[in-house]
């Protein structure tokens, strides 16, 4: 039976195996040894049958053949014929399938680097090594030149390019220009850098995923897309000194809708920040949303927000909080704005996404003229205030020499600020850009106070998910064997 199983899983593309027992079953006669599958074995707590002992056995074989296994046992004791699964076991079981269904997604998928290394990000330098071993992923590199090429050589869908103009014009309102008038880019000038970042959004996907409709048109080859599964775009600087920034397109592919309504957001990271698309990737993969790419930007405490502002923080604040804030490259979802089954302000899985949720992130958000101090090419940030207290999760994947990859974790919470705090404090940074204030749980070791997270922090960027997901990130990290470096 055992033999029958592995032979049938072998043919289905099946990355994790579930043991489930009530009684003996002979351990190492029957055990999954396939080492590239994830293992878990839930043994029945039961006097009348040995379920627990076939797991302890199990497992002890399990370790002593060096092939990682996860053990399920319910708290409390079973009668014979009762076919319920417990609590505790169900949020077992679906945190073990949840996770191991990741883990099979990334693999034989693609990161695609369009670019290079952006301005001695070391999380730009792409490590081919670490995506392999860890993640089963490919790492790939596509000069920029190339999306140049498919523009200039009107190589994308040029009905879905209408539908996209006509939807950017209808939807995605100009905001403020901060670029003194000597130096604005005319309105023809704008005109056209709308046109581009449209057509460059639409070759960027194309590039990493394909598109059936370039093989009608007779590009065969650039049809196939990279079999991507997350990526970066360089942009700075070499780009975006001459050419339009990349804001317009990282937020829209981020982002769980499009001109075509609602849709999978395509995992795509500022700067190229390669190991904050992993972060990105591992929020989005284990609750169906839009990740939010940020900066970790300043720590405000309270002292320092007395002084600029004259006013005590209070609620959630009051023990400081952190900004999170990029160029205009951040989920549109990030504006907290989308409504749960009971009307309450959360971000959605893409898939229940509707319109007036989709309406709702449009109408708050404007579109800001890149400042052409960071952007000479031009372009346009997404600007938005996130609008809602929502439980959110603080993720970065870090590279330690040494030691590999490690796993930082904050769960926490966006939090609203009053109009004349937010306005002081966001404008002291780039009024043109997205912001979320967040306040991270404090209470364990290097969560002492707000300021300790901010300081062990181990890099200028983190993505953060919606919803307090550390527990299914651990399980994730145990799973691809990379350490949790600091969590709460």
């Amino acid at each position: 039976e055992a033999s029958k199983c592995a032979e049938k899983f072998s043919t289905e593309n099946v990355c994790a195996t579930l043991t489930v027992t009530p009684c003996w079953c002979y351990g190492s006669e029957t055990m999954d040894l396939d080492p590239l599958t994830i293992k878990a074995v839930w043994g029945f707590n039961g006097t009348e049958r040995p379920g627990a002992v076939y797991l302890a056995a199990v497992m002890a074989a399990y370790a002593q053949k060096g092939l990682p296994a996860f053990s399920i046992y319910g708290k409390d004791v079973q009668d014979l014929d009762d076919t319920k699964i417990p609590e505790d076991v169900k949020e077992k079981i679906l945190r073990f399938g949840k996770c191991a269904i990741a883990v099979g997604v990334m693999k034989n998928k693609s990161y695609v680097n369009l670019g290079s290394v952006a301005m001695g990000i070391m999380g730009s330098f792409c490590d081919p090594e670490f995506f392999q071993k860890y993640l089963g992923i490919r790492a790939e590199w596509v000069d920029m030149t190339e999306i140049l090429r498919r523009i200039n050589n009107e190589i994308y869908d040029n009905e879905e390019y209408e539908v996209a103009i006509k939807w950017v014009q209808e939807n995605c309102k100009e905001g403020y220009e901060l670029n003194t008038e000597d130096k604005r880019h005319s309105t023809e000038k704008k005109k056209e850098e709308w046109e581009f970042v449209v057509k460059m959004t639409l070759v960027c996907k194309d590039i990493m995923i394909g598109n059936p409709r370039l093989k009608e048109l007779g590009f065969f080859e650039e049809a196939m897309g990279r079999n991507a599964i997350l990526g970066g775009f360089q942009g700075q600087r070499m780009w975006t000194d001459w050419l339009p920034n990349g804001d317009f397109t990282e937020a829209i592919l981020n982002s769980s809708f499009d001109w075509n309504g609602k849709k999978e957001p395509t995992t795509l990271a500022t700067e190229n920040d390669t190991l904050n698309a992993v972060s990105m990737l591992f929020g989005k993969l284990l609750t169906g949303t839009a990740s939010v790419f940020a900066d970790v930007r300043t720590y405000w405490s309270p002292e320092a927000v007395l002084r600029v502002t004259g006013k005590k923080l209070e609620g959630r604040a009051e023990n400081g909080f952190i900004h999170l804030i990029n160029s205009g490259a951040a989920a549109l979802d990030a504006v907290g704005l989308s409504k749960d089954k009971y009307g309450k302000n959360c971000i959605k899985p893409w898939w229940d996404m509707e319109s007036d949720d989709i309406n709702a992130c449009l109408k708050a958000t404007d579109w800001c003229p890149a400042n052409l101090g960071y952007f000479r090419g031009g372009g346009f940030s997404s600007h938005f205030r996130t609008q809602s207290e929502m439980p959110v999760t603080l993720i970065r994947l870090n590279l330690v020499y040494g030691i590999g990859p490690v796993l930082q974790i904050a769960e926490g919470h966006t939090i609203i600020l009053e109009d004349d705090i937010h306005k002081i404090l966001d404008e002291r940074t780039d009024k043109t850009w997205p912001t979320t204030w967040f306040v991270p749980r404090l209470g364990v070791k290097g969560f002492e106070d707000v300021y300790s997270v901010m300081k062990n922090w181990g890099a200028n960027h983190g993505a953060f998910s919606y919803g307090h997901i550390g527990k299914e990130l651990i399980t994730l990290a145990s799973m691809l064997r990379i350490p949790v470096s600091l969590h709460n």
